[in-house]
């Protein structure tokens, strides 16, 4: 585990938190990122212009990459852990160093899409505005058929009594680069002459693949699909378009809900990669099918729930009596925040738990407080929630609890994340973080 303080990084152990590296690097340390194989981490300073990396495995090595007066203002690994994509000020290029062979390329005319917390592949991480970075275990490179049974909205949600899925992670980047899963091919948003293009790159040797124009006026993020065969783009939100393009950047299908009103908030692909889910200003999400690209069923977000087999959890400070299940959450803007808590836009208390496999609403969670942050537990269907409070919320199918955190003094949890194994999550506020231990039963 990894956190900084100020200009100090400290490493710690996970299960004893015990401090096994200090580094102390030239400026307050705006960004930290783990490699994809854990054996680096990269500590950006923004306001210099400066990244530094530092070795786990030989303390004594580490590395300066200084940007010069183009500035910095965005860093990230690529795939393989050995080369760091740098993103200069005004996005007059992006740098590619290569910690192997202390080559420099550079890359053109990257598009300004706005930065944001998505969910990043297992071996990236977990980065926080708080400065906290969990190391990840490296995991099998391939879905397992049984993660692709049970998806929300939110992330894969793994199928009770076994089978191992992947675990996306929330982390820091410019919603106009995204990588395959298997880390061969990197696509990059561009803006030329007022025009939106993709430029599909190799990763292994940054040769470009492809390079062509989009049908959008503002292009405002791109996501590859798990399976890395189909690329998403999509358009910004007073336009409600998203394009699906093939690895030849062929148009594959051209998806529009509707005109003349906010589009589109986010998406987020299935871990089989059949089902896109398409978050919208209607407060709605669509889900779309990889064989026609056609809508199947949208999800509403009804403020009275009928279905008898819904099950709602609701929070109280004491116990009153309920009579009824209407939910007081507010009407506006829910489906805006469904995967991505970090909404501006009227941040729901609720979180909405579908079953594609029914295609229907399983579970229903509300809270007194507006959602910060969720994440699925990596090995089993358990989802940790946070409210800002002191408090970190547990839901699976058996139920829902909420743990109190046993610290001195006012500890708002505002982001979590969970080790790969599955038996602690870490918990962060603005100035500190801890780590909450779970015991997993033994199966008889």
């Amino acid at each position: 585990m990894a956190s900084c303080v100020q200009y100090r990084l400290i490493i710690r152990d996970v299960n004893t938190l015990q401090i096994l590296q200090l580094y102390t690097c030239l400026d307050q340390i705006q960004y930290i990122e783990w490699s994809s194989d854990s054996l680096f981490i990269l500590c950006a300073m923004y306001k210099r212009g400066i990244v530094q990396v530092w070795s786990l495995e030989q303390p004594d090595w580490h590395c300066k990459i200084d940007e010069g007066s183009a500035g910095l203002v965005a860093s990230c690994w690529s795939p393989d852990g050995r080369h760091i994509l740098n993103t200069t000020e005004f996005h007059l290029r992006i740098t590619v160093w290569s910690l192997c062979t202390k080559s420099v390329s550079y890359i053109k005319y990257p598009k300004a899409c706005q930065q944001e917390y998505v969910l990043a592949p297992p071996g990236r991480g977990v980065s926080s505005p708080s400065g906290m970075h969990v190391r990840d275990q490296p995991q099998c490179a391939t879905y397992c058929e049984c993660c692709t049974e049970i998806w929300s909205a939110v992330v894969g949600l793994p199928v009770p009594g076994g089978g191992l899925r992947l675990v996306q992670v929330p982390v820091l980047r410019m919603s106009g680069i995204a990588f395959t899963k298997d880390g061969r091919y990197m696509a990059l948003a561009e803006r030329r002459d007022c025009k939106d293009f993709i430029s599909l790159f190799v990763c292994s040797d940054w040769q470009l693949l492809r390079h062509f124009d989009t049908e959008t006026q503002d292009l405002f993020g791109i996501e590859w699909a798990p399976n890395g065969c189909v690329l998403a783009v999509w358009d910004t939100c007073l336009e409600y378009k998203i394009l699906l393009y093939s690895l030849d950047g062929r148009l594959l299908s051209t998806y529009r809900a509707y005109e003349w009103s906010l589009g589109i908030k986010s998406i987020a692909w299935s871990p089989s990669s059949q089902f896109l889910a398409i978050g919208s200003y209607d407060e709605k999400v669509r889900i779309l099918n990889h064989v026609t690209w056609k809508k199947i069923t949208e999800f509403e977000h009804p403020a009275t729930i009928t279905n008898p087999k819904t099950i709602v959890y609701k929070e109280v400070e004491k116990s009153p009596s309920v009579e009824t299940e209407r939910l007081s959450f507010p009407r506006r803007a829910l489906a805006s925040s469904l995967f991505s808590a970090q909404s501006k836009y009227n941040i729901p208390n609720a979180v909405w738990i579908w079953d594609i496999q029914k295609l229907k609403l399983f579970v229903v969670l509300e809270q007194l407080g507006a959602i910060q942050s969720f994440q699925w537990d990596p090995l089993q269907p358990r989802l940790a929630i946070c409210t800002g409070n002191s408090k970190v919320y547990l839901w699976s199918p058996a139920g829902c609890v909420s743990v109190q955190v046993p610290m001195e003094g006012d500890f708002q949890i505002l982001s979590l994340c969970w080790h790969s194994s599955g038996d602690s999550v870490a918990l962060l506020s603005k100035d500190n973080f801890c780590v909450c231990y779970l015991e997993r039963e033994e199966v008889k």
